[in-house]
């Protein structure tokens, strides 16, 4: 076969190639539908819709810093450039106020707009997918019903070009989204299937946990492995947690529906606002269920927490030396820390004992240095429970040397590289926030 031939079967199976992409990334745009023609939602179904909403943190990435609630803007910041979160009001230009109920699922559990346009996905499809219809419905209820229209533009993506292409990301879609609705496992409790439908859908727990590869997708053979989001590190949510204290279904549980953990540490930067304006207000059956699902990911032996080894050597270490301390880290903690961090024989809740507190634990520093320059406010942690910001109050040399004696002394872990460099990179990233 001459080099003539191979070249027309190539071209002609590449124009095949193309032209299947084409329909596979066609999307016909939906009918508009007004206001007067929308259908109408019980209070029940609103009600669930607000829930849902919340634990799907959609006020969360839908609402620029000091604008409207859901009237997008938000600057999500990838590796590929930066991403606005659209506005999700019932504004009929600016917004979903011309949108079907139809139009609303293709979005959740498709990733294409009311025009036909693909989502970026920085816009969790991936997981909404997995949602029912009667529950995406819940959510568009919500909005329509009880969000105030707003009209303001979602501004331009800041992607290069081919990214901002969105036609072709309906190739990205093919080679790294399975679409369709959560498939309950026969052989798991009713319990464990609600919080897999929960933490794979709704809550896309795995959109932060998750790390993700080369072009945005996550690893799903790394699924919980651990994360770095919005400057911060979400630990992992599998056996290879670092925490002393293996965390159990009834840890998970407390720890989201409070925001603080007894043996864990507090709910602070991204995660604040999943649990105090997320997660919080699902019920507690809810709650349980997640905590079930997640719970059985780590597989934390059935043990009291109070007496693992780790828990008694910290607090035995915590307890007041009646030497001077010599140590600069050491000393710092005494006077800025161990007032507020002081246990006893037990663990007081609302006192965490850093020594085996998650961040203390970690490979990486940012959520422990983050914790010390910026305190935690009321809106973060436990309900009632507050720490100062050190900010202004500590240098550079003096938060590394705080975090050297937690990781060294305390956790008996290994060092931490280039601290004081961190410290200082970390307060710049945070100034004026």
């Amino acid at each position: 076969m001459s080099f003539r031939v191979w070249l027309s079967i190539v071209v002609a199976a590449a124009v095949v190639a193309l032209a299947g992409f084409g329909v596979y990334a066609h999307h016909p745009s939906l009918p508009a539908m007004s206001a007067a023609e929308r259908p109408s939602f019980g209070p029940e179904v609103i009600e669930k819709g607000r829930i849902l909403a919340a634990a799907g943190y959609c006020a969360t990435c839908h609402t620029a810093a000091g604008g409207k609630p859901y009237a997008g803007n938000y600057p999500m910041e990838t590796g590929f450039g930066t991403i606005y979160a659209s506005n999700i009001t019932p504004d009929p230009e600016t917004g979903l106020g011309n949108w079907s109920p139809a139009a609303f699922r293709r979005a959740m559990h498709d990733g294409v707009d009311r025009e036909g346009a693909h989502l970026l996905p920085a816009f969790p499809f991936d997981h909404f997918t997995k949602m029912s219809d009667e529950d995406v419905d819940a959510i568009y209820a919500f909005l329509m019903a009880k969000v105030a229209p707003v009209r303001e533009k979602t501004r331009d993506n800041a992607l290069p070009f081919p990214l901002n292409q969105r036609f072709l990301q309906a190739g990205w879609k093919l080679l790294f989204v399975d679409f369709g609705r959560y498939r309950p496992d026969p052989g798991k409790s009713e319990q464990w299937n609600r919080g897999a439908y929960l933490v794979e859908g709704v809550t896309h727990c795995g959109a932060c946990h998750t790390p993700r590869n080369l072009l945005g997708a996550e690893k799903k053979s790394e699924a919980f492995a651990g994360a770095a989001i919005d400057r911060w590190i979400a630990p992992a949510l599998t056996a290879a947690n670092p925490s002393a204290v293996p965390w159990s279904a009834a840890a998970f549980t407390r720890y989201l529906g409070t925001g603080a953990g007894i043996y864990h540490g507090i709910a602070a930067g991204p995660m604040g606002p999943v649990v105090h304006a997320g997660l919080r207000e699902l019920p507690q059956s809810d709650l349980e269920a997640i905590g079930a699902y997640l719970g059985a990911g780590v597989g934390a032996p059935a043990a009291d927490p109070a007496a693992n080894p780790a828990v008694l050597a910290s607090l035995k270490a915590g307890r007041p030396d009646p030497t001077y301390r010599k140590d600069l880290g050491e000393r710092l903690y005494a006077t800025a820390c161990a007032a507020c961090h002081y246990n006893g024989s037990h663990i007081v809740e609302g006192r965490p004992e850093l020594a085996i507190n998650s961040s203390t634990r970690l490979a990486d520093p940012t959520n422990l240095i983050h914790v010390i320059l910026d305190g935690v406010d009321a809106k973060n942690g436990m309900g009632g429970v507050v720490m100062p910001a050190f900010r202004h109050a500590l240098s550079d040399a003096d938060i590394a040397a705080v975090a050297a004696y937690l990781r060294e002394k305390r956790a008996n872990l290994a060092p931490w590289p280039d601290l004081a460099a961190q410290v200082a990179r970390i307060r710049a990233e945070g100034a004026g926030h």
